[in-house]
């Protein structure tokens, strides 16, 4: 026993005793629990430094998972509909191998306008590792080379790698920068192009900085980077030309009230004039206009890559403020001069209503003679139609259209129509069969129910053996389903009927019982 286990049976240990080996002394209970500081009358003492109640070996729990929600626009979807059905299993095995990748659990849905959302648990590192994944393996990627001094790149790689390694996890991109033998001052980025920008500008920055150039931070509310930028960065690189600067403006997604601006003294200075007397003008004349717009209808104001909002802008002088995707909120706001916002809510309205939503009622049964086989059918329907877009919504009965207002009327007619003609020759049916005798129905390698199929002409669906159903399905002509479930019923009535018995048979009679090529076996059930 040592000297504090001896210490400690005794009760002899004081505050006073000195411990001679290695292990941390107990405190006693009141350096564990001091007294609270204040004067004869009990008023306690806020200030005092000897009164501290936070012990610094006691930590904050924290909660070690963590939870994210990534979004990929439809237009930016690495994996495009070729096959129908086959992206979803693509993006599902990517998904997978990111999962045993980074330890994380990946939830993936498709909204409604296609965009595709990813639901990501797990320690805050992995969910990073993933995130870059996802974005390399879901996303289209794009690729930008700039130029960085040589003499910089040491400061962009950080201590062995982990200011690059970093970078990229933040911006779900891929850096490469040269090898130190090489002269090459060539950076080259990949990823999607929201991290490409955030990449992009950090690197710029840190190239700004180490190159002691002149910069400014500029204190600019985001509601006025679109005048400051121009339509398609027009004005932005008006100034990057004429003076030969570099302008760090964030792009839509990051939220920062700052422009910074880089370069020679002389330009840096001659830039930031103009930049704060358009901002100081603006501030000055702008006025606003809410309006509510239905939420599914903000995509169209946006167009694809924010290229609607640009020609918004370059129109009207009008610059669009719409909520995030995952708001509610279906208030969209403009800012302008008060000349300018009537042609520039004009043009909002007529884009909003650029594209409409229809809908086709058909039951689900219905969708896969719609489909067709590997979506041939609804292929050539929409091959006359190249701006309409048609979902199939099992649950709620109904097939969405979505496009141009005069392409998506006639997808609907063309739709209805077809539903109208498929409900008049088609019909279905609902047969209940205990799991049990699935096989049977079933027969050998699937001969028995293709029989079925075949002399009915009508389609058949078995539920699987995990699916535990008893429930089995007929659809096709009326008539052939009809007669398909009144002998699938007699089928199900005979086997519910039949009883087993077990014989013992000397093995060595098995032969003779079965007969050459089974013949014997097969006569003995037939005669039964």
């Amino acid at each position: 026993m040592n000297s504090v286990d001896s210490a400690q049976t005794s009760g002899e240990l004081t505050a006073g005793d000195v411990v001679t080996n290695n292990v941390e002394p107990i405190p006693t209970y009141s350096e564990a629990f001091p007294p609270l500081a204040g004067d004869a009358a009990g008023n306690v003492a806020s200030s005092s430094t000897e009164n501290q109640w936070l012990n610094p070996k006691v930590q904050r729990l924290r909660s070690t998972v963590v939870t994210q929600i990534f979004h990929i626009p439809m237009e930016e979807r690495a994996f495009k509909q070729s096959e129908f059905g086959q992206a979803q299993k693509d993006q599902s095995k990517v998904c997978i191998d990111i999962m045993k990748q980074t330890d994380t659990v990946i939830e993936m849905s498709t909204c409604r306008d296609g965009s595709l959302s990813l639901l990501v648990s797990g320690k805050a590192e992995n969910v990073l590792k993933a995130r870059r994944e996802i974005f390399n393996k879901l996303q289209t990627q794009a690729s930008i080379t700039i130029n960085i001094p040589k003499d910089h790149h040491r400061v962009i790689l950080g201590k062995a790698g982990t200011r690059l390694q970093k970078l990229e996890l933040e911006t779900a991109t891929k850096i490469n920068i040269p090898r130190t033998e090489k002269q090459s001052t060539e950076l080259t980025i990949v990823g999607t192009q929201e991290g490409i920008h955030r990449a992009r500008q950090e690197i710029q920055m840190i190239s700004d900085e180490q190159a002691k150039l002149a910069m400014e931070r500029l204190p600019i509310e985001k509601i006025y980077h679109p005048f400051v930028s121009g339509p398609r960065n027009e004005f932005a690189n008006q100034l990057i030309k004429e003076y030969g600067v570099r302008i760090h403006i964030p792009p839509p997604s990051v939220q920062k009230d700052e422009i910074v601006v880089s370069g020679e003294k002389d330009g840096v200075a001659a830039t930031v004039s103009k930049i704060m007397a358009v901002y100081q003008q603006k501030k000055r004349n702008c006025k606003i206009i809410s309006v509510e717009i239905n939420k599914a209808q903000h995509k169209y104001i946006i167009g694809p890559r924010g290229q609607t909002l640009q020609d918004i802008l370059a129109e009207a002088s009008v610059s669009v403020e719409l909520p995030p995707a995952d708001s509610l909120s279906e208030t969209v706001v403009l800012r302008g001069e008060p000349s300018k916002l009537g042609q520039g809510l004009t043009i909002v309205y007529a884009k909003a209503n650029s594209v409409v939503i229809r809908e086709v009622a058909a039951a689900a049964w219905l969708h896969r003679f719609i489909i067709g086989k590997k979506g041939a059918n609804i292929r050539a329907l929409t091959a006359n139609l190249p701006r309409v877009n048609v979902e199939f919504h099992d649950e709620g009965n109904k097939i969405v259209i979505e496009g141009p207002p005069e392409e998506a009327d006639q997808a609907q007619q063309q739709l209805e129509t077809q539903v109208h003609d498929l409900k008049l020759r088609m019909d279905f049916a609902e047969v209940r069969i205990d799991p049990k005798f699935h096989k049977n129905i079933i027969g050998k390698g699937g001969q028995s129910i293709n029989k079925l199929r075949d002399q009915y002409n009508v389609n058949i669906q078995i539920p699987t053996d995990t699916d535990k159903s008893s429930l089995i399905r007929i659809e096709g002509d009326p008539e052939g389903v009809k007669e398909a479930k009144l002998e699938l019923e007699q089928l199900g009535q005979r086997l519910e009927n039949e009883k087993s018995k077990d014989v013992l048979i000397e093995q060595r009679f098995h032969r003779n019982i079965i007969g050459q090529k089974g013949e014997k076996i097969k006569g003995i059930r037939d005669s039964f």
